[in-house]
């Protein structure tokens, strides 16, 4: 039987963010915190199951017909990066601090979304049935993470994906796409007036890129924002007028436009070749009137739109994105969360579900 009162919750959630802490997670090398998750479900008696890397369970008196929400945050982390002055898998908690890769992102959201489960997962009279997916890859936006679970769970009504947002509602979220451009002249000597240079021509193209304004702004997320990230040429000769240049655009896509039309707007104003790496992390929107959001809203959150891209961008039903930490901490030298955020988190999320699953989950 799980102890349910805020005090333990808390307790077993800051324990296990130190194990999975002390555990590297990289992204496709997540196998071992997969494993400490099943145990921890295991061991409270917690009927679950596990797929690669993405671990999952169902509320006990699981009902058929009924509404499902989703709970879910990642266990995968980045590398630490040079700057760390601690050991990143050493978790210590100094000043309040539990310090530690993973630990705001999101091992916060993690644990305290799973708190959050085990507090209803023996309730008889919930309107709704709570699914927890603890998932794989998301750091890289990899295909054996939530993308590939999905087609295991059924029909999902709605989710809360667990991401350091000070327990505020990021209703919408930037789509990302990454495109791989390539700019063709003519080869030449550089020492004569032969050839067509191509990184000139690849610099008409940038300029356009740079002083592009998309028209139709977003009053959560801003514009459409065009970012240039590298530029090169195979040619390694000084003397040689290159043939070809090659440069990366970072593209950050409101909830107004699709990615075929921001595709279909570029390749009529530039003459570069345009080749997009994925259009799978497209820009998202719950409505206000959710009863997620609506819920949050009567608690006193925030609403507002997040310029970073989580798993929410792959989910085709509607999705919350909120959790314990700071975004701004993510992936910074010597990582932490306030034990107490935890703590704050786990009771947020109860309340958020007590507004909804004690009431009605039609969709709004």
């Amino acid at each position: 039987m799980v102890n349910n009162t805020l005090s333990s919750l808390s307790g077993d959630a800051v324990d296990l963010l130190r194990d999975l802490i002390r555990t590297p997670s990289f992204s496709r090398q997540e196998d071992q915190t997969a494993s400490l998750l099943t145990k921890f479900l295991g061991t409270r008696g917690i009927e679950h199951s596990r797929i690669g890397n993405n671990v999952f369970a169902r509320n006990r008196y699981w009902k058929e017909d009924t509404p499902v929400i989703l709970l879910n945050s990642h266990h995968d982390t980045v590398k630490p990066n040079s700057g760390y002055k601690n050991d990143p898998f050493s978790p210590e908690i100094r000043e309040g601090k539990l310090f530690g890769l993973g630990s705001n992102d999101a091992g916060g959201s993690l644990v305290a979304l799973l708190a959050a489960f085990l507090n209803f997962y023996e309730m008889k009279d919930l309107t709704g049935n709570l699914l927890f997916a603890a998932t794989a890859e998301e750091e890289i936006s990899g295909s054996q993470g939530i993308e590939s679970l999905l087609p295991h769970l059924g029909t999902i009504h709605s989710a809360i994906v667990g991401e350091p947002t000070k327990m505020q509602l990021a209703v919408a979220e930037r789509g990302l796409m990454v495109l791989d451009c390539t700019s063709k002249g003519r080869a030449g000597h550089a020492a004569r007036n032969e050839g067509e240079n191509a990184i000139y021509r690849a610099m008409t193209d940038i300029e356009w890129f740079r002083s592009f304004q998309f028209p139709r702004n977003s009053t959560l997320l801003g514009p459409v924002k065009l970012t240039i990230t590298s530029i090169h040429t195979e040619n390694k000769a000084h003397n040689v007028v290159p043939d070809s240049c090659h440069y990366i655009v970072d593209v950050r896509v409101n909830e107004h436009y699709s990615f075929e039309e921001i595709l279909q707007i570029i390749t009529a104003h530039v003459s570069s070749e345009i080749t997009p790496r994925s259009t799978r992390l497209r820009s998202t929107l719950i409505k206000s009137d959710h009863p997620l959001v609506k819920a949050g809203v009567k608690l006193g959150k925030d609403i507002y739109g997040s310029p970073t891209t989580s798993d929410k961008a792959l989910m085709p039903f509607p999705a919350l994105k909120i959790g314990p930490g700071d975004s701004a901490r993510s992936h910074t030298p010597d990582e932490f969360i306030f034990v107490a955020e935890i703590t704050e988190g786990i009771d947020t999320y109860i309340q958020l579900l007590n507004l909804v699953l004690h009431e009605t989950l039609e969709q709004g």
